[in-house]
């Protein structure tokens, strides 16, 4: 996290007037909503919020610039209690619940999106306004799973637009296109107020050997000329490793092979099968033995 005076774009000694203003600026101009397809926006949003929870409380802006802080609001130090007055002023001192006060009553990040985005009043209904309970937005954000993970059903790690990063557990049944919303992981709502939800949606990766079909899974399978005549095991793939196939003899090209319990899991678990149609392939360079043979079965046919 980059010094959050650096990210706002104001000097240490900028009043709250200024840091807000600034704020508001760079809040709007790198919001989720006006950004959907910029992740570098709204990467920057997050960097703008996280400096505004800095500076835009007075008592870790003072934490931060006495150095008891980082840029992330973690403590780097605890400085000796009442040295140099750094503990009257933790408990509130200068004044006691007057600088209190003058916090409380600064609007929230959450404030400030709500009155650029939310749509809340301004002038004489201000203290109503932070008094009302206002649910926060929701946020959007995208998941890209590959078969293997649907079908192990292991979370996968989203970023989210407000600037943290949660595991989601891939639910069974998944479709490409489906959305899934995580409660309270949106925008933060105003007082007291519920949390905005976060909605992904799922992307499903096109994989390079098989195609999906509801929970089904098609892959073509070539098999030689022999291995069709005569039958043969061969070694199919799946999402979980190869496994061994009987071909039975004299199969023709284009027989769908059924692989049981082998594809997508739906939503109460059970899983699909894979569906395998044979491809017969020939050799690719001319074969003197090959072609003795068929033209002895050709003339047999006359």
């Amino acid at each position: 996290m980059r010094d959050p005076y650096t990210v706002l774009g104001v000097s240490k000694s900028a009043s709250e007037a200024e840091i807000k203003k600034a704020f508001r600026k760079l809040a709007k101009q790198y919001h989720p909503d006006q950004n959907r397809d910029n992740p570098k926006a709204q990467e920057k949003f997050s960097e703008v919020n996280q400096a505004y929870e800095i500076l835009g409380d007075k008592t870790k802006r003072g934490q931060f610039d006495r150095g008891e802080i980082d840029a992330e609001g973690k403590e780097k130090f605890r400085g000796f209690e009442g040295f140099g007055g750094g503990g009257a002023g933790r408990q509130g001192g200068f004044g006691g619940g007057g600088f209190r006060q003058e916090h409380v009553d600064e609007s929230s990040f959450a404030d400030i999106i709500n009155e650029m985005f939310g749509g809340a009043g301004r002038g004489q209904a201000g203290t109503k306004r932070r008094s009302a309970a206002r649910a926060g937005d929701d946020v959007v954000a995208n998941a890209t799973l590959t078969l293997e993970e649907i079908v192990k059903g292991q979370k996968i790690r989203v970023a989210l637009p407000v600037g943290k990063t949660v595991d989601v557990t891939v639910p069974n049944g998944v479709e490409n296109g489906q959305q899934i919303r995580l409660k309270g992981q949106g925008m933060p709502g105003a007082g007291g107020g519920r949390n905005g939800d976060a909605l992904i949606t799922v992307t499903i990766r096109p994989h390079s050997l098989f195609k999906p079909d509801g929970t089904d899974l098609r892959l073509d399978l070539p098999v030689t000329l022999d291995e069709a005549v005569l039958g043969a095991k061969v070694r199919v793939p799946t999402l979980e490793g190869a496994v061994a196939l009987s071909i039975p003899p004299m199969s023709s090209g284009g027989r769908v092979m059924r692989l049981k319990g082998k594809g997508l899991p739906d939503k109460a678990g059970k899983r699909g099968d894979i569906l395998a149609t044979l491809k017969i392939t020939l050799p690719e360079e001319p074969d003197a033995d090959l072609d003795a043979v068929m033209e002895k079965w050709r003339a047999k046919r006359v």
